[in-house]
């Protein structure tokens, strides 16, 4: 069964005992805090240098595997086996692989009470009898997030660094940052130096930070979709990878941007930049912005917009594009209007 990061550190502090768990995903972030985690939980730390085994799926074999994981450990009730690249399995020939599987199935059935088999994997497929298995026979763990889980994430993540972060602000970080964990810890880490005199932060401070290097390159990107002018946003996103900009990041700061611009549509059109500003839970010159753009699209061009951008996010996180392709598709969806 595939549960979250969250149900799985619950599971652990209900102390119940988990045979087999798989970490799938390419979040290294929350591998490592899932890791850490599972290991802090079943071997203490001064046993963990003769129970805690690292092991490779390509390098090491499956039969070095199972026999590690049936042997007794070293002075601890329990031993942790780290299986990296465990995916490895699905590009074996159909022999291989499905003698693999069947010894691997054997042990799953009866587990050893003494090992606790942690698999690695970047991604499964879950077409393949592997991916079945490991569903049917352990606990899978996704490495995502939802957005209120990230938040909450974040602000643990600031106190780990013996700060705060005000609820608002992490939810506009994790909302910009697509609710992915390492660039989440990233950002926390300059906030929490950036801070460090008045021991919190907030939400002016993640604007300021966060978004200062990019927000002038999204509104003026903004602009350039407003008038759909496609050539222009294509060299526009050019400098912008080019500059080092992280597709991801961009989408992520366009979908926020397009929800704030919703969000500003409703505002009446007489209201002042420091009103809009506490609607909105932005910074008065970025409302005003928002004011001024919001009516240069119509409600369905936006939520369209907003439609595009999560394919584009979901394609980008799951199908391993071409970011450049990708990215020049959604601005060619952004700007369709012109093109019509």
């Amino acid at each position: 069964m595939e549960v979250s990061p969250e149900k799985l550190l619950e599971r652990l502090a209900q102390g119940k005992d988990l045979g087999a768990i798989v970490l799938c995903g390419t979040d290294a972030y929350l591998r490592d805090m899932c890791r850490k985690k599972i290991i802090e939980k079943y071997v203490p730390e001064e046993l963990r240098d003769w129970a805690v085994t690292r092991l490779s799926a390509r390098e090491a074999g499956w039969d070095e595997i199972i026999q590690r994981a049936q042997t007794l450990p070293m002075m601890a009730q329990k031993q942790v086996i780290v299986v990296e690249g465990s995916e490895s399995v699905e590009k074996l020939g159909d022999k291989a692989r499905d003698e693999i599987l069947d010894t691997l199935g054997k042990y799953l059935d009866s587990p050893a009470p003494f090992t606790v088999l942690l698999l690695e994997a970047t991604a499964l497929d879950g077409r393949q009898r592997f991916s079945k298995l490991l569903n049917e026979k352990a606990v899978v763990v996704g490495l995502t997030i939802g957005g209120e889980s990230a938040a909450a994430l974040a602000g643990q993540m600031a106190k780990e660094l013996g700060t705060e972060i005000d609820r608002d602000a992490a939810a506009f970080l994790t909302d910009i940052l697509n609710g992915e964990p390492a660039r989440i810890r990233i950002e926390i880490d300059k906030l929490a130096a950036f801070t460090r005199e008045q021991g919190r932060i907030c939400l002016a401070d993640v604007e300021a930070i966060v978004v200062a290097a990019r927000k002038n390159t999204v509104w003026q990107l903004a602009d350039i979709l407003a008038e759909r002018k496609r050539d222009a946003a294509l060299a526009f996103l050019d400098n912008l990878l080019r500059e080092g900009e992280q597709p991801a990041g961009i989408v992520g700061a366009l979908a926020w941007l397009y929800r704030k611009l919703v969000e500003a549509r409703g505002i009446p059109a007489h209201t002042n930049s420091y009103q809009a500003a506490g609607q909105l839970a932005m910074r008065p010159d970025a409302a005003e912005n928002a004011l001024r753009q919001a009516h240069r699209f119509s409600k369905k061009e936006l939520l369209a917009g907003l439609v595009a951008l999560a394919e584009a996010d979901s394609q980008l996180k799951t199908s391993n594009p071409n970011p450049r392709a990708l990215m020049e598709f959604l601005i060619a969806r952004l700007t369709m209007r012109a093109a019509a």
